[in-house]
């Protein structure tokens, strides 16, 4: 066997083995936070299933890299890559394979059924829980016999493919029929073409990428892999959080994602920053999030979209038509007014969360004594929004003064109603009753940057400070009585806030703990890998641990630290 693997090594608890385009991976996470001892082959069509169990007949050591996955037990070795993103090709020397239904039983609403097809001899497996069928094909050999074929109810279903003799086989996800398979290629042509297509990926968004930011290519893998072709509710190519269980795209972590693409993949970026809006409602409210087979609305999602439009368009290598900047006008818009008028009590100048979900934060200390409530992070990103439609507006020659004047009440009622002299408070619509909490959330007004007054601005920057750990920002002090290690937003250190500080410390002049901030960061994740959020004193990675907004958040960091430190260089000899 020969083979060309390339790109970096991961671990297969941590990270799927995925593809570009693909709605399938491999990986022992079953369900959430749940490991199971055998890689399973995964579908996140209708949601995250382990459909096929792979089992190697020997204990194996298993590599991954972008392009390959590979088992080892003594001289033997399986080896599999994707030929599309609905195929792939295994093969074995030395070693065999039990493929296996993961489900034991079937139902007539549950469960996987397994028989041959006469049509081709292959043996084809049937999903309930994706409505999807998993045709193994046999390439180098006919396939042995099924165990468990046409049975029903609680039955082992499997076939094994042996060690005394090579063997190669595709198994390709499908909807009801298509016709026999056919190879497009050998193994090694495929993996080769897989390496390929990643080198020229994680070239295209991390050109920058040198010594001193050796997390950059398992970044650009997260995201490569976590991408899928549009299906379902899905509307176009999409980067899911997760190819784990956060296998969403929820409407702001989309906003991440679509800045670290900007530079180098510009049309995915804006297909990013779009998708939940191809679902924004009636009201002009964005969904909370969107999946292959599910739209939610039961919550939205903070307005940190005219803040993340700035930052995209800054990256963008050309500029958007004037068409594409109208539609994301008329969206953005529509997107401001439901907070407008849907979300401000009469006699309110500021808009009001319902929940701590609305907000991103979900459980923040912040909305311990309340949910409903109107919030100063909430106020400053909507400040943000407002000035981006004013310049959208004046851009292609419609209306602006009304937005700018909008963006200038809701920040006046931000600091005469929010501002306590020393920090941000949260307010009840209800009652009008103030409340300050030891949230990093409370601080996030921190993101207007130069649109605050400087000692306001100057009394955040001591509040975040305050917030740094070894490792970064803590949502919650470490010496807080509400702080929990691992208490999703009341403690551990998550990317999208430490993007959003940071940014707008820059933006306030406070450059030196911007810096500080930026570098722990990245050693962060450079130590930890790309997780949901991290533990504020160990910094271990907690929740799901391949996240795509942490690993985007990681390429903006360092595409930005290693401008800064070249434009400290300066110019080299004779202006080179």
């Amino acid at each position: 066997m020969t083979v060309a693997p390339s790109g970096p090594e991961f671990s297969l608890q941590d990270v799927p083995f995925s593809y570009r385009g693909s709605w399938l991976g491999i990986s022992p996470v079953v369900a959430e936070k749940t490991y199971a001892d055998d890689l399973h082959l995964v579908s996140h069509q209708t949601g995250m299933h382990p459909v096929l169990r792979l089992a190697p007949h020997a204990d194996a050591t298993v590599v991954a890299t972008p392009a390959l996955l590979t088992w080892r037990a003594g001289d033997g070795r399986i080896d599999v890559c994707y030929q599309g993103p609905d195929t792939l090709r295994l093969r074995g020397r030395g070693l065999g394979l039990r493929i296996a239904a993961a489900a034991g039983t079937l139902t007539p609403f549950s469960g996987t059924y397994l028989y041959r097809d006469p049509v081709d001899g292959s043996a084809v497996f049937t999903s309930y829980e994706t409505g999807r069928r998993y045709r193994v094909t046999g390439l180098s050999a006919p396939l042995p016999d099924v165990v468990g074929g046409e049975a029903l109810g609680v039955a082992d279903r499997w076939l094994d493919l042996p060690a005394h003799r090579p063997w190669e086989i595709a198994i390709e996800e499908y909807a009801t029929a298509r016709p026999p398979y056919r190879p497009a290629g050998t193994f090694d042509e495929l993996c080769r073409e897989r390496s390929a297509e990643f080198a020229t990926f994680v070239d295209a968004v991390a050109p920058w990428r040198d010594a001193d930011t050796p997390a950059a290519d398992l970044a650009a893998y997260v995201l490569w892999s976590a991408t899928v072709e549009p299906a379902g509710f899905v509307t176009r190519p999409a980067v899911l959080m997760s190819k784990h269980w956060m296998d969403k795209v929820w409407s702001w972590d989309h906003c991440f994602n679509a800045i670290a693409l900007a530079a180098g993949e510009p049309d995915l970026a804006w297909h990013q920053f779009h998708l939940p809006f191809d679902h924004q409602d009636a009201a002009g409210a964005l969904p909370d999030s969107v999946t292959h087979s599910e739209v939610l609305h039961n919550f939205v999602k903070p307005p940190v979209h005219g803040w993340a439009l700035g930052q995209l368009r800054r990256r963008l290598p050309t500029p958007p038509d004037r068409a594409a900047l109208a539609q994301t006008y008329d969206r953005l818009a529509r997107w401001t007014r439901f907070w407008l008028d849907a979300r401000r009590a009469p006699g309110s100048d500021l808009p009001h969360y319902q929940h701590g979900n609305d907000s991103g934060w979900d459980n923040a200390t912040t909305f311990d004594d309340g949910r409903v409530l109107e919030t100063a992070d909430l106020a400053a990103l909507l400040v943000s929004q407002l000035r981006c439609l004013a310049d959208l507006a004046t851009e292609l020659g419609r209306p602006a003064a009304g937005w700018s004047a909008e963006a200038d009440r809701v920040r006046a009622a931000l600091l005469r109603d929010l501002w306590d002299g020393e920090r941000f408070t949260a307010r009840s619509p209800h009652t009008g009753r103030r409340r300050a909490s030891r949230s990093l959330l409370d601080l996030m007004p921190v993101t207007l940057g130069d649109d605050l007054p400087a000692p306001v601005a100057g009394a955040l920057a001591r509040g975040v400070a305050a917030h740094l750990t070894t490792h970064g920002l803590a949502t919650e002090p470490t010496d807080s009585p509400h702080y929990l290690a691992d208490g999703y937003w009341r403690g551990p250190i998550w990317a999208p806030s430490t993007v959003l500080v940071e940014d707008g410390l820059r933006r306030a002049g406070h450059t030196a703990l911007a810096d500080e901030i930026s570098r722990r960061f990245l050693a962060l994740c450079e130590k930890s890998g790309f997780a949901e959020n991290f533990d504020a004193e160990t910094g271990a990675g907690l929740r799901d641990r391949a996240y795509t907004w942490t690993a985007s958040s990681y390429l903006s960091l360092a595409a930005a630290q290693q401008e800064r430190r070249a434009a400290s260089a300066g110019p080299g000899p004779c202006g080179a």
